[in-house]
């Protein structure tokens, strides 16, 4: 039997959300035959929901303190000094960094443990919009262009984010592969017992809204949609899943006005709630892959999402949804389009889910890591 590839996945925490959800599948589903698989990660805020304790209870993963989202010297020397020992104690032929800090942390430690691992780095979204305040930003990009130079492979999940990054020198294009996010395959009950059981109405049409509700993600934006449909008399209800700082602000803001939403806090069943759905919208400044439009496609719904980021690899514009403006009248058009017309959201809904089947399936981005992962015994 061929000896297996030692794969460390080192990711900053394992918060809800897209790089906890893509860095958890491939746990899950490379092949153990060929790959031995080491987690390391450090631990969520307390504001935060942690994947591994809610929903990947089947993983497991060595936590190292200082590894997680806030910034500090003293910790995150004590994480870098941690992640150094893990490294020369279990001795992986391939390190694969996922976000930003862990990306610049494992990749330093990586180097100075001297063990002499391929280096791969995943861009999950893209750090140089809305992330940083400006200096901050122009040193991020020093960083990345000096590691990229001791990475052996970089990965995006999106064609804008490997454009945005190459266009200010991170890393060449030769360096480069895009590996779209893949998900498995919903397994829902009908709309109608679906709604039966969320105890929604049985004959309203329903926006969805998942994800955090953070300034990027700009769920006043959402709210203004919302009041414009309000305004247009469009008899339409918003379903909000998701929480975070301004989640108590956004909800004050909808019961002041009379807004037609409801706030679900955070769930485990979104498969079930865009099933129940009839249209899903996201209003963020800036994306990288949202996994949650990946999950509304599956579920054969339409989209309604600003043209901004990698959006536009998984909405085709006036095909599987509409990429507007960020402005909230030109997002409340094309919602209105899709409440009024039944048969536009079903023509667009059905092109959107083919889409996601063919490029954003859990098989096309395990084989996508297979391979990257097997051309690295040729480094």
């Amino acid at each position: 039997m061929a000896e297996r590839i030692k794969v460390m996945q080192i990711i900053a925490r394992m918060n809800v959300g897209g790089p906890a959800v893509i860095v958890a599948e491939l746990m899950r589903g490379l092949d153990a035959s060929k790959f031995e698989q080491i987690l390391i990660t450090g631990y969520c805020d307390e504001t935060e929901a942690d994947y591994l304790d809610e929903v990947a209870t089947d993983i497991k993963a060595t936590r190292i303190a200082g590894l997680g989202r806030s910034v500090s010297p003293i910790a995150d020397l004590k994480a870098f000094l941690g992640l150094v020992r893990t490294i020369k104690t279990l001795n992986p032929d391939v390190i694969h960094t996922h976000t930003a800090k862990a990306g610049v942390l494992g990749r330093l430690a990586s180097i100075i443990a001297g063990r002499g691992a391929v280096r791969i780095h995943t861009f999950h979204g893209h750090l140089l919009h809305g992330y940083f305040a400006g200096w901050k930003t122009k040193l991020v990009i020093l960083i990345e262009k000096s590691l990229a130079k001791r990475t052996h492979y970089l990965v995006a999940v999106g064609s804008e984010v490997k454009r945005d990054l190459l266009n200010v020198g991170i890393g060449k294009a030769d360096q480069y592969s895009v590996f779209f996010p893949g998900l498995p395959q919903p397994h829902t009950a009908g709309k109608a017992e679906i709604r039966k059981n969320l105890e929604l109405d049985p004959t309203a049409i329903y926006c969805t809204f998942v994800g955090r509700l953070t300034q990027i993600k700009r769920p006043d934006r959402l709210l203004d949609v919302a009041a414009a449909m309000v305004k247009r008399e469009v008899d339409i209800h918003f379903l909000i899943a998701g929480e975070g700082e301004l989640f108590e602000s956004s909800k004050a803001r909808a019961i002041a006005e009379g807004l037609p939403v409801t706030f679900l806090g955070w769930r485990k069943d979104i498969d079930d709630l865009f099933a129940a759905s009839d249209i899903a919208i996201l209003t963020s400044d800036n994306e990288g892959i949202p996994l949650t439009l990946i999950q509304a496609a599956q579920a054969g719904l339409p989209i309604v999402a600003p043209a901004v980021g990698s959006i536009s690899d998984i909405v085709e514009n006036d095909k599987t949804g509409f990429l507007t403006s960020p402005q909230p009248g030109a997002m409340a058009s094309a919602l209105s389009a899709l409440a009024t017309d039944a048969g536009l959201r079903n023509r667009l809904g059905i092109a959107g889910k083919a889409r996601a089947d063919e490029f954003f399936s859990l098989e096309r981005m395990l084989r996508d890591h297979t391979e990257i992962y097997n051309r690295t015994h040729n480094k």
